[in-house]
């Protein structure tokens, strides 16, 4: 019997012992492919030789130095790497172990810098409706999914949030993607207006949508129009990337597509692609004069960040990328991602939806394709298809509530850069047959 406290308590779960590629095997011999690299995180598969290089070698000269006391050549080269593709103004990294804490981070550096610039009245922070920005109780409290937020809203900072930019339910019937995008992005204006302009600290949104909308993209000029409110009423523009960012959508930073530059980027998953626990938070030149200049001391920090082990990993990560052209193979993987995905599912009664961009792809099921009916969340679609699937030895992310919250079943799909088109073929085929499965089970 296990000691281990899952997540999911009563599941008997494999134990995985081996990684080979886009595959994960179990203790039985078992082949799982891993279509979703776990939660979009293993970008490059599962055991590639020059990471664990990488990991063997600083493991062997430094495992860890406090970062309260010592830099290391990891962070270091690691840092000037990110900064060297990164947006424009963006010239400062910030390490931490993971996407929740890349959140807290921005949140925290976001408030700080308001007190520095003598603005201490800038206290709310704003983000959307159907987002997720981690399980911390800062990052819960600017998400703002239902279900995820339910158990833990008494705890919950207040917090604010504006519609989500998804056009497959937000726009309205004839109205074109240039008008709905100002109308959605004209929200943040509207609540700003409404907490009073100079009580606004920060914006917060994911540049693609990963986990609770299934990679939906924001329309051309949205994120344009959000840059401009955030800069005509001072408000700091964050955007995560913890799921979306490092090379998912076929562009190092999603926001390289949006034609932006926020003022603090957040990462995470593709980073370190799974193979060391790492995230960061990328800040501009503006933020960080502010702390240089002023007390020059951040108040916060975590025993782990910067780990120089979990750097090098990521520095290794970084280079296979790079090396191995594998931003264009998430481009031309991507395409056939998405057409095997529109040939299996285009015409099924039960897809309203296909989306997404580079490997970052989802599929929206709905009970009636017409009018956009989501299924009744009593019957668990999105659970049984993540069961049907694994039991088929298919690792996909089915999740619910991306309509409003509670309703709404959608399957995300994140596969490592380096997948095949016969790796593709087999992840439709039995994605497929799983959703398939589970609507049969569900009498849908």
């Amino acid at each position: 019997m296990s000691r281990i406290f899952q997540r999911r308590i009563k599941a008997k779960m494999p134990v995985a012992v081996a990684g080979e590629g886009v595959y994960l095997i179990d203790s039985e011999g078992k082949r799982y492919i891993d279509a979703s690299g776990g939660a979009a995180v293993s970008c490059l598969g599962h055991s590639d030789g020059k990471v664990i290089a990488a990991i063997q070698q600083q493991a062997g000269s430094l495992a860890f130095a406090h970062t309260g006391f010592f830099t290391s050549a990891p962070a270091e080269e690691l840092a000037e790497k990110l900064i060297s593709k990164a947006p424009a103004g963006i010239n400062w990294v910030y390490f931490v172990s993971g996407g929740s804490e890349a959140i807290e981070a921005a949140i925290k550096m976001a408030r700080q810098y308001v007190t520095l610039i003598d603005q201490p009245q800038r206290r709310h922070i704003i983000g959307r409706h159907q987002s997720y920005h981690g399980n911390t109780l800062g990052a819960l409290s600017v998400g703002g999914h239902h279900n995820r937020r339910a158990p833990y809203q008494p705890l919950l900072l207040d917090t604010h949030h504006i519609s989500p930019c998804y056009p497959y339910r937000g726009k309205n019937d004839g109205e074109s993607d240039v008008d709905y995008g100002l109308r959605v992005a004209d929200e943040l204006e509207q609540k700003i207006l409404e907490l009073g302009p100079d009580t606004v600290c920060a914006f917060i949104a994911e540049t693609v949508v990963g986990a609770t909308l299934g990679a939906a993209c924001a329309v051309e000029g949205y994120f344009k129009r959000i840059r401009e409110i955030c800069d005509q009423y001072g408000v700091l523009l964050i955007l995560d990337e913890v799921m979306c960012g490092m090379g998912r959508t076929g562009s190092l930073y999603a926001c390289e597509q949006e034609g932006v530059s926020p003022d603090l980027i957040c990462m995470a998953k593709g980073l370190g692609a799974g193979y060391q626990p790492i995230g960061a938070t990328m800040v501009s030149d503006k933020l960080f004069a502010a702390f240089r200049d002023g007390p020059g001391f951040f108040q916060h920090g975590h025993t782990y960040m910067g780990h120089p082990t979990a750097c090098a990993a990521a520095l290794a990560v970084q280079q296979v990328i790079e090396e191995r052209n594998l931003l264009e193979a998430v481009n031309t993987q991507g395409g056939v991602l998405a057409d095997a995905l529109v040939e299996r599912f285009g015409n099924q009664s039960y897809v309203g939806d296909i989306r997404g961009r580079g490997l970052f792809r989802g599929i929206e099921l709905v009970r009636d394709r017409a009018t956009k009916e989501p299924f009744d969340p009593a019957l668990k679609l999105a659970a049984r298809i993540k069961a049907e699937a694994f039991a088929l030895g298919l690792v996909c992310y089915p999740d619910e509530g991306c309509a409003d919250g509670v309703r709404g079943d959608h399957v995300l799909l994140a596969p490592p850069f380096i997948i095949n088109q016969s790796e593709i073929a087999e992840v439709v085929d039995k994605l497929g047959q799983a959703i398939d499965s589970a609507l049969a089970q569900a009498g849908a």
